[in-house]
């Protein structure tokens, strides 16, 4: 394996120096994650409102949680492309082809939490383990997973509500996907997908990929750098206006107003918040900066939840890119599918919590 690559110019760049630069941008990254707090006070102070008011309130969350979730999404992202060198789209579908129902649903639904996909951009790997012949209860379990249950949700749920609460997130998240997945495998409905995805030969239009093993860690660094460039040409907006409406809420939503509608006493905030979280579209890392406003206004930790999963999991955007593969029919079940599993999770989580 070679030690050195192609540097500007065509003069060789020892991958020691990788190595290095790598470091030292994770040493800078935590130092400035150590300042955002007094940053995010410095900036409010040269504003021309009081602090502790409403507007003061909102702008010092957003000052706050805006690099925050930015900085947080870079270290994670680029993490996760290194790592996701290691498991191309052809060797995801060479471990899920051939797997029993349930192994398979469990299997799909752990890779859906190691890949940072947001809903949509786990639709093109759905669209390749369909047209693989992977069965189709086991994509689906992918295809849950991997927007509602992925290292951003779950490293930002840690920081914002402890590990008892991430962990039983992974745990309810999983479930769902892999239950869902099963159910709607048992129905065999493979034909409602639509005709030219049924139509598709086994891996007859699957791309070739490189091995992982062949690559440098050079080359691994470059796809984290590239992740990070893709998903944040992606999400980047969607994180500051997620951000905006939790700075509001923060700022101007009464308590009182928020207690009474996600409250845990009333059993019907539960079903209302998967309702008002599908026309909405963001990924966890838009979301959580709501989630974080919502519960400190009072909010219900399970009905809070449900919202949240229900616009990473069942978002408009992704359904409008589904439709070109599934038949309404599909969607139809796909959605009544999980948000039944949504909504056990919310009324469990204000149980439990």
């Amino acid at each position: 394996m070679s030690t050195e690559t192609a540097g500007p110019a065509g003069h060789p760049r020892p991958e020691w120096l990788w190595h290095t630069g790598v470091a030292v941008a994770l040493a800078l990254w935590w130092l400035i994650y150590r300042q955002l707090i007094p940053l995010s006070e410095a900036l409010t102070a040269l504003l021309p409102v009081a602090r502790h008011s409403h507007t003061g309130e909102a702008f010092a969350f957003f000052f706050y949680d805006v690099p925050k979730v930015m900085m947080l999404l870079t270290l994670i992202v680029f993490a996760m492309g290194v790592v996701r060198s290691f498991f191309s789209p052809e060797k995801t579908r060479a471990l899920l082809s051939g797997r029993a129902e349930g192994v398979g649903n469990a299997m799909a639904a752990c890779l859906g939490v190691l890949t940072p996909f947001c809903s949509c951009s786990a639709v093109p790997l759905f669209i390749g383990f369909v047209s693989a012949g992977i069965p189709l209860g086991v994509t689906f379990s992918f295809l849950i997973a991997a927007p509602m249950v992925n290292e951003v949700a779950l490293v930002l749920l840690f920081g914002l509500v402890g590990w008892q609460v991430a962990v039983t997130y992974l745990a309810f998240g999983l479930a769902i996907a892999i239950v869902a997945g099963f159910v709607i495998g048992k129905l065999n409905l493979e034909g409602w997908l639509q005709d030219w995805v049924r139509d598709i030969h086994s891996g007859a239009t699957a791309p070739q990929a490189v091995e992982g093993e062949s690559q440098t860690m050079v080359e691994r660094y470059r796809l984290g750098i590239e992740a990070v460039r893709e998903i944040f040409a992606r999400v980047w907006i969607w994180i500051i206006l997620g951000i905006g409406v939790g700075a509001l809420i923060h700022g101007y939503v009464p308590e009182d107003l928020m207690a009474s509608i996600m409250g845990a006493d009333a059993w019907w905030s539960v079903p209302a918040a998967v309702v008002l979280g599908i026309p909405m579209y963001t990924n966890a890392a838009g979301v959580i900066p709501i989630v974080e406003a919502l519960l400190g206004k009072g909010a219900a930790l399970g009905t809070v939840l449900a919202f949240m999963m229900s616009v990473i999991a069942l978002s408009l955007p992704e359904m409008i890119i589904l439709r070109q593969v599934l038949t309404l029919r599909l969607i139809g079940v796909f959605i009544a599918v999980v948000a039944s599993g949504i909504l056990a999770v919310g009324f469990l989580f204000n149980l439990i919590f």
